[in-house]
């Protein structure tokens, strides 16, 4: 039997945030976050990604579709967050590490800037 928990205050307001502030119709998730749970799953690596489940919504199946991607940390420690979506249900958060290992706790949402903008400045 699968264990599913509620999220932290954190990790809520944090895929909240990010969902008001990511790519256009994103903000339509922000009613299953509501309902969403915290899955068992952890990732091998031991970083602070973890996936969701949506109650009365079907499981999370095929392609990942980003609907926020933000950048944190130092140019040195520099880090990337987004949420994604699969099949119209909402299935989790994602955190990898651009110049070293993925982050093992959750960024604050004021150190967030938005990935688009890395990319222009490139």
């Amino acid at each position: 039997m699968t264990t599913l928990r509620q999220l932290t205050t954190k990790e809520h307001d944090l895929v909240h945030w990010m969902l008001e502030h990511g790519n256009p119709g994103a903000i339509a998730f922000l009613p299953q976050l509501e309902q969403a749970l915290v899955a068992p799953w952890q990732c091998p690596c031991g970083c602070a990604s973890f996936n969701l489940a949506v109650p009365g919504m079907p499981d999370p199946k095929g392609g990942m579709h980003i609907l926020a991607d933000f950048l944190f940390g130092a140019p040195n420690e520099l880090s990337g967050i987004f949420v994604y979506e699969q099949t119209g249900v909402l299935s989790g958060l994602e955190v990898y590490g651009l110049a070293g290992e993925a982050p093992k706790t959750l960024p604050s949402i004021v150190s967030l800037r938005p990935f688009a903008d890395a990319v222009r400045q490139a």
